[in-house]
């Protein structure tokens, strides 16, 4: 990975600058840090966001709190807009020490609007900087980590499967592949990752899921672009894994227009 870069945002008359930043599909800034604290977020599009291992996806529904100092990268999964609010530390009266997923409703997204105006006075400025953070609420999800390996053979491994997340193929065909046996393999992947094949497997698929997810695909199409047989096994090993529903981890509420029932099968 690239050195991280410290990016210093500039100071307003209250403790809250906004920063507007268009990113095309798949574009990525480098590992960077800031010395204020950062909220991230997309009007449109989708943008994804790491901390190490750590990766948030996140709809113009949901935020992420980057506490100051913290290295990350940020890019869009689809054409985006990332809207910055540089939060200065010793102003703003919030001091979460973890990267914490937020809620954006209507209300949020209209003064994120306001505060970006140039011509906004300083005492509607600040009154509006108060009710912002009156309104960031922490949204009770985690991250899917998905660690990446050290040893090459199963770095070599690792890329085929972020390549493809629906390669059908058993950890044996995977073990011939880069030339090591199946017991090796599998000692590899618990070693560098801290996961065995098949659940860093299944994070891979919900990652990728949930990019496309929050472009508004279809469930049972998601479900088989990453590697599922149906809609109920992919939606199966998500709240197995998560603890939730994947428009629960990113909305909140049902956005996606199909019945998310229970599941039957994990195939």
């Amino acid at each position: 990975m690239d050195e991280a870069v410290a990016c210093a945002a500039p100071t307003g008359v209250g403790a809250i600058v906004v920063g507007s930043f268009p990113l095309s599909s798949g574009q990525w800034f480098d590992p960077h840090s800031h010395p204020q604290h950062q909220l991230a977020w997309t009007r449109r599009g989708v943008l994804g966001v790491a901390v190490g291992d750590a990766y948030w996806i996140l709809p113009p529904t949901r935020a992420l709190w980057l506490p100051a100092g913290v290295v990350h990268r940020t890019g869009a999964t689809r054409d985006a807009v990332l809207c910055s609010l540089y939060l200065e530390p010793d102003r703003c009266g919030l001091d979460w020490a973890e990267p914490t997923p937020v809620g954006v409703d209507g209300l949020l997204a209209h003064l994120i609007a306001h505060l970006a105006r140039e011509d906004l006075a300083d005492d509607p400025r600040l009154r509006a900087e108060a009710v912002v953070l009156d309104l960031l609420r922490p949204l009770p999800t985690t991250p899917i980590d998905v660690p990446y390996p050290v040893d090459d053979r199963l770095r070599a491994v690792a890329d085929t499967l972020l390549a493809d997340p629906a390669d059908p193929r058993r950890l044996d065909a995977h073990a011939r592949a880069v030339g090591v046996s199946r017991r090796t393999l599998t000692r590899l992947f618990v070693h560098d990752t801290g996961m065995n094949f098949d659940r860093w497997r299944t994070h891979v698929r919900l990652r990728a899921a949930l990019s496309l997810l929050a472009e508004g695909q279809p469930v049972s199409r998601v479900a088989h672009t990453v590697g599922y047989a149906t809609a109920s096994a992919f939606l199966a090993a998500f709240r197995r894994t998560v603890g939730t529903s994947p428009s629960r981890y990113l909305n909140g509420d049902a956005m996606f227009g199909e019945s998310e029932q229970s599941p039957d099968s994990d195939g």
